[in-house]
């Protein structure tokens, strides 16, 4: 099998590229847990300066999670909580690289893929890129540990209107509610991501560091109680969530009982 995360270096600009192109980058479990060793690993090199995390291919950042497992690996709440765990470390990994992380996004930035590129801290999206989260479509919530950096990034409004609409939207949307940093046409995406992540390996990497340990500290952080964060998985075990996964793959509409 392929690698399910690439890691390639120039110099001290990495890249982490999401690997399951022919699938729009749909992340399963091992790519979860890969991007988290990875993103540990390039965080302890004193030599880097810069990441950039894009998706393989040309067509998309990453659609979202990979549906077709969900019966396997996320049938109930307790499947679902073991899941979530992984999850919950790598989007940590993600946000708590010591070094600047650049999301450099194409295609479908969806789902799953939108909450890795909130925990990056720039992203370079393409005019014909597409944002959202349309989970309410399959009976499912995003837990704590994925809500956290899309609520940190776009705010209450911002993120309830993504959640409750559970609408796919465009770059220029994605612009004006925060969610990138800016917005080029397609076919200078790689170009700017990288001069960009060029900019900032230029300079000094431990004030890089230092600033997002200050920028870090300074974020509220929610404190929850052990039940609080379970109800995160709750859904896993409804009638709504069995209807929903079912209706996707069987190319439906579903038709939610509120059970």
């Amino acid at each position: 099998m392929p690698d399910p995360i690439l890691v390639s270096r120039d110099g001290a600009i990495a890249t982490v590229a999401l690997n399951n192109p022919e699938r729009l980058n749909a992340l399963d479990k091992a790519m979860w847990r890969r991007l988290g060793e990875a993103m540990r690993e390039l965080s302890a090199d004193e030599q880097l300066r810069c990441v950039v995390v894009r998706g393989a291919g040309n067509k998309a950042f990453a659609a979202g999670a990979d549906i077709a497992e969900f019966a396997r690996e996320r049938a109930d709440s307790k499947q679902a909580k073991q899941y979530g765990t992984i999850i919950h470390e790598t989007m940590r990994a993600v946000a708590r690289c010591r070094h600047p992380t650049v999301a450099m996004i194409r295609g479908a930035c969806v789902g799953g893929g939108l909450e890795i590129a909130a925990m990056c801290d720039l992203r370079v999206a393409g005019h014909s890129s597409r944002f959202g989260i349309p989970v309410n479509k399959l009976g499912l919530t995003m837990a704590y540990g994925e809500l956290a950096g899309l609520l940190a990034l776009a705010g209450r409004a911002a993120t309830l209107e993504i959640l409750l609409e559970g609408r796919v939207f465009d770059a220029d949307e994605a612009y004006r509610k925060g969610l990138v940093t800016r917005v080029v046409p397609d076919e200078k995406v790689e170009q700017e991501a990288y001069a960009l992540a060029a900019r900032i390996a230029e300079g000094a990497p431990l004030v890089a560091r230092w600033h997002k340990q200050f920028i870090e500290r300074l974020t509220v952080t929610a404190k929850l109680s052990d039940a609080e964060w379970d109800e995160g998985f709750a859904c896993f075990d409804t009638e709504d969530y069995r209807i929903g996964v079912k209706a996707f793959l069987e190319k439906k509409k579903p038709e939610f009982k509120g059970k």
